[in-house]
């Protein structure tokens, strides 16, 4: 790798090979910044500064970066000179498949994919097999993968959907070219938090499922209502299409058996990425076995295709049930830990931000965290594009970077705190965001 270049060169040079010069463009950013390597919860870049890192793989890196135990399974696995055969079972992903069940009773069978992506992918494929109806809803504010049937409406501008309705469907505000028309008329887009418009969508189309993170963790921290899930079991119970929990962000970081155990909901399927192997690419589809039982249906029409030469790769999937293990040792104390430094934050926050003199609410739920510009909780995304102030969210994030404490530079993105993180590092953000804060 080459030595002694900046953030600005490394990023010239790979744009003459990589569109963007960034593989996924999710990750370009204002400043940019390339980051280099990673220990616990600091992080240095390759211009030579050091951060207190909040970002940690888009939530991913819950344990830390570079977590000794997990790094240490992956390296046996390594000495053991385990293959990629692409024939036959493994003892691997079995037990994986055995431990990630025992820590999410919910799920009475699982697969295992690559990415987040790819499990929300299939988990639709389902829905669509076991109530042969094509149309899927989705949230406004929710990301849920890249894919023809997810990849729209996250932080859209307000002239593409409109003004809020108490009841009805947003337009398909795509994140990608390339999307059949056709396709786009099977989706239908809701605002969190109102279930008169699930209502009305279930009454007018023939709808296979619904699709939804149990907390929307891509517009910060939004969070369900009282009686929104409940409300959401009751009408798909009644109208026969299958509830989905987007568990990719908020599953193993909240609890571990997902956000579905302290909500007590229990979805027909659930997706889980991110937090699963620590920053490891892999991704599971889990549920009800009368639907999971659709990837081995015994009749070929009705069968569900699922393959990639990668699911459970043997590294990866060795990193998963290092971390499984971890989350779930008592002794290790993993949720206790990331609760403590959370509330101190969030105590913190409440004592510095009313210096401003500006509105603000601070959104948390265990370990993530989110401080928005307006005076209440935000119950939806059209309450956060009518109330936020997104201009100042946006010059306070990059003068936090400034001063060493990273947390992405685009409006109204999660901070994610991880088990590496300690009460040092949290009275050190404090004592940045004070600093901040008086000069803002």
């Amino acid at each position: 790798m080459q030595e002694n270049v900046n953030s600005a060169q490394i990023l010239a040079e790979n744009q003459k090979w990589i569109p963007g010069g960034i593989v996924s463009l999710n990750r370009k950013s204002d400043p940019n910044i390339c980051f280099v390597k990673g220990k616990g919860s600091r992080v240095q870049d390759a211009d030579g500064n050091e951060y207190i890192d909040y970002q940690a793989g888009f939530a991913a890196s819950f344990l830390g970066h570079n977590d000794t135990d997990v790094n240490q399974a992956v390296a046996e696995t390594l000495r053991e000179e385990q293959v990629l055969m692409g024939a036959g079972p493994t003892l691997l992903e079995g037990a994986f498949a055995r431990l990630f069940c025992e820590c999410v009773p919910t799920a009475e069978s699982i697969q295992i994919t690559t990415t987040g992506s790819e499990a929300t992918y299939h988990a639709i494929r389902i829905a669509r097999a076991a109530t042969k109806r094509d149309h899927v809803i989705v949230m406004q504010g929710g990301y849920n993968g890249w894919h023809n049937d997810v990849a729209c409406n996250v932080i859209s501008p307000k002239e593409a959907v409109g003004p809020f309705q108490s009841a009805g469907e947003y337009p398909f505000d795509g994140l990608s070219a390339g999307v059949p028309e056709a396709h786009k008329a099977l989706v239908h887009v809701v605002n969190f938090n109102d279930l008169a418009s699930v209502e009305l969508m279930v009454r007018q189309y023939p709808v296979a499922c619904i699709l939804l993170e149990p907390i929307l963790q891509n517009i910060g921290i939004v969070k369900p209502q009282e009686g929104y899930l409940e409300g959401l079991r009751a009408l798909a119970d009644e109208h026969g299409f299958l509830l989905i929990f987007d568990e990719v962000k908020t599953g193993f970081r909240h609890a571990l058996g997902g956000y579905q155990s302290i909500c007590n909901i229990v979805p027909d399927l659930s997706t889980f990425g991110k937090a699963v192997a620590n920053g490891y690419p892999l991704g599971v589809i889990a549920g009800k076995k009368k639907y999971m039982d659709y990837f081995v249906h015994p009749d070929k029409e009705e069968r569900v295709m699922i393959a990639g030469t990668f699911n459970a790769f043997p590294l990866t999937t060795a990193a998963a049930i290092a971390t499984l293990e971890k989350l779930a040792d008592p002794a290790v104390g993993v949720y206790a830990h990331v609760e403590q430094l959370g509330a101190m934050l969030e105590k913190g926050y409440n004592e510095i931000f009313p210096k401003l003199g500006v509105p603000f609410y601070v959104a948390r739920q265990g370990s993530a965290f989110c401080t928005y510009f307006m005076d209440h909780a935000p119950v939806h995304y059209h309450d956060i594009l009518e109330h936020h102030n997104f201009e100042l969210d946006t010059r306070y994030r990059k003068r936090l970077i400034e001063k060493g404490i990273f947390n992405f530079p685009s409006a109204i993105k999660q901070g994610s705190i991880s088990y590496a993180h300690t009460i040092a590092d949290i009275e050190q953000t404090l004592e940045a965001t004070e600093s901040v804060l008086k000069n803002l």
